[in-house]
């Protein structure tokens, strides 16, 4: 099971930002200018090696991306 602490990794080092903050309710897509297309292939690629799953195009979409809790959810449905 994903721990959210990796994934707040995962985005400050993508992001280039502060994720100390964020929660599982913290939004994303739409929400942090930072979060751009770029970002999202970033932190698809790191979900993938630090989590070990695969994520296949067919699942890309914004509902994933929309908050921390639901990137979670994702990643702990696909592992």
């Amino acid at each position: 099971m994903a721990k959210i602490d990796e994934l707040k990794t995962i985005l400050a080092e993508v992001l280039e930002i502060d994720t100390q903050a964020f929660d599982e309710e913290t939004p994303l897509l739409g929400d942090l200018p930072e979060f751009d297309s770029m970002a999202v292939v970033g932190v698809i690629t790191a979900m993938e090696e630090s989590f070990g799953i695969s994520v296949a195009d067919d699942d890309i979409d914004a509902t994933i991306f929309e908050t921390v809790g639901s990137l979670l959810n994702y990643i702990n449905q696909t592992s």
